[in-house]
């Protein structure tokens, strides 16, 4: 899924400085980047495949710092351009960068805000968000990164819409992708939105992946995010909802537990996470839902209600809007892909009707009680920013 700003027409027709030219792509490297994700921009923008249909790029590779660079498993990459490269390019990725919790280099996000102001398209994949976010191009945009930094992102940057949710998000002058193989999504509808459908069909047959991919990053939200908010009381507070979930209950009832009035509760929750309690707490349900219906047989109603859902339809609702599909067509497509002798997992212990522990994984136990603390911690983030009201329209991709 994609997310299509409605300010994305006016920046995508901003003219190129005389110099840059709209067919060089440069890719800006890093030591420490991980080597899957630095490739896919070198694969899609760097091979002719003009043979197949697809327009040719022209690549440049750049050095974002001083060489060699180091990359995943320790090998060396020399780049063959330095920053002053990116002079000449219409399009700066920026693959990925190799830690979250350190500065990039000043050089380089001078380079990349001076490309942006001279009409570049500035293209951040997966960790490369924090790059484009240091260089304050992401002031004030919808953003994605892989959800599991998301919240570190949202936090640090509170100016960044940071929506996990999305594959990617094109906000015309300015995209970025969740991890791994969503950034071959987002090159591809670079190819798509320069060329055509047909062109990226062509280039999607060639590196044998689908040419859109449906539904966004929600199916592989998990609980272990992020260390820091364990040390938090309210991490408490997270730790007795997700131990309730089956329960009705809103955010006021959680703010009431925490001794705070339901302002300050709101307030402290999103300067933790970048989210919405609501927000968290409606999608900590449909997690729940989602791992009742591949592990049970319950009913969908029944799920609901075990999920603290008001009535089937409100189940409905939100994990359509989360998931992109109906809660049994979710279960059929599941089961679909499962082997034949895998049958589903009834729900055990406390499956009476105070409902299933909610902190059960598709694919464990039940967390023991002296990691719960840890693991509520962990899922204050998994919902950040996880909201449907940011500005612009959504399209499937």
């Amino acid at each position: 899924m994609s997310h299509d700003s409605a300010a994305a027409p006016e920046a995508a027709a901003r003219k190129l400085a005389g110099r840059r030219r709209k067919e060089i792509v440069a890719v800006l490297l890093f030591s420490g980047g991980p080597i899957f994700e630095s490739s896919i921009p070198l694969s899609v923008f760097g091979i002719d495949r003009q043979d197949a249909g697809v327009p040719r790029y022209r690549l440049l590779v750049c050095g974002g710092e001083e060489g060699p660079l180091r990359t995943t498993g320790g090998l060396e990459l020399t780049a063959p351009h330095g920053l002053e490269a990116i002079s000449r390019a219409g399009t700066v990725v920026v693959p990925a960068w190799r830690s979250i919790t350190s500065p990039p280099p000043e050089e380089a996000l001078d380079a990349l805000r001076r490309a942006h102001e001279e009409g570049a398209r500035i293209v951040g994949l997966c960790t490369g968000a924090f790059v484009l976010a240091a260089a304050g191009l992401l002031d004030g945009r919808p953003a994605t990164t892989h959800w599991m930094y998301a919240p570190t992102l949202a936090k640090r940057y509170p100016s960044v819409h940071v929506d996990p949710r999305e594959l990617f998000v094109d906000d015309g002058d300015v995209l970025t992708s969740a991890g791994t193989a969503a950034g071959i999504d987002l090159c591809l509808h670079i190819v798509r939105t320069d060329h055509g459908n047909e062109a990226a069909g062509a280039l999607a047959r060639r590196l044998v992946v689908p040419p859109r991919r449906s539904g966004g990053q929600e199916r592989y939200l998990d609980r272990s995010l992020p260390e820091e908010i364990g040390a938090d009381p309210l991490a408490e507070v997270v730790a007795w909802a997700l131990e309730h979930l089956h329960e009705q209950f809103d955010v006021e009832t959680l703010a009431a537990r925490a001794y705070m009035s339901r302002r300050t509760f709101d307030r402290r929750f999103r300067s933790l996470t970048g989210s919405a309690p609501l927000q968290w707490l409606i999608t900590q349900r449909v997690l729940q839902a989602q791992r009742l219906l591949e592990t049970s047989d319950y009913s969908v109603d029944e799920v609901a209600g075990r999920c603290g859902f008001r009535s089937p339809v409100a189940l409905r609702g939100h994990f359509r809007r989360q998931l992109g599909s109906s809660p049994a067509a979710y279960r059929a497509a599941y089961r679909a892909r499962r082997p034949q002798s895998d049958k589903p997992a009834e729900a055990e212990a406390g499956a009476g009707p105070s409902g299933p522990p909610p902190l059960l994984h598709p694919e464990a136990g039940p967390v023991p009680l002296q990691t719960r603390r840890t693991a509520a911690a962990s899922a204050v983030g998994s919902g950040a920013q996880l909201s449907a009201s940011l500005p612009g329209q959504r399209s499937g991709s």
